[in-house]
């Protein structure tokens, strides 16, 4: 008979090694389980931030115009974060399934922001305007909170082999 179940992954915080790693990323607000920062979605945030104030102050869909997308990596490089380095090397050699799921929605966040942009640049009335910035953020803010449970462990199969593992 064949065994389906895979086997059992050795243990990531065994060694002193991977133990003091482990203390980096979290010294470095990095989630030493998935490798992930909560920081980029200070990114997408930001972005929702000004989205909601578009229906109150319409000429904040200028300030939303000007938002640009940019991937894990990019934001990292560009930003002030202490340990970004650390933060990119952590996101690339993180686990390819918790990445890719994190990836995934990361690039709907980026697709629904750069479309509404779009959308909004044709729109000739505030009040078109304040529609879509309402609905983008009905569409954004729940793939920010999936995204922050991927970044915490929330919900992610590995989260299950870690826990399974320990």
């Amino acid at each position: 008979m064949t065994s389906t179940a895979k086997p059992a992954r050795p243990d990531p915080g065994t060694g002193p090694k991977e133990e003091a790693r482990a203390a980096q990323l979290l010294a470095a607000n990095i989630n030493p389980r998935t490798g992930l920062a909560t920081d980029y979605l200070n990114h997408f945030n930001e972005a929702i931030m000004l989205l909601e104030m578009i229906p109150d102050i319409p000429e904040c869909a200028e300030d939303f115009l000007g938002w640009q997308p940019l991937s894990y990596s990019e934001h990292f490089t560009a930003s002030n974060f202490k340990a970004r380095d650390l933060a990119i090397e952590a996101y690339e050699t993180a686990d390819a399934r918790i990445r890719a799921e994190f990836d995934k929605l990361t690039s709907a966040m980026t697709s629904i922001l750069t479309a509404v942009s779009t959308a909004m640049r044709e729109a000739q009335q505030d009040k078109t305007r304040a529609t879509l910035a309402e609905q983008a953020t009905i569409w954004v803010k729940p793939l920010v909170a999936m995204a922050g449970g991927i970044i915490n462990g929330v919900g992610a199969e590995a989260d299950v082999d870690y826990i399974m593992t320990h």
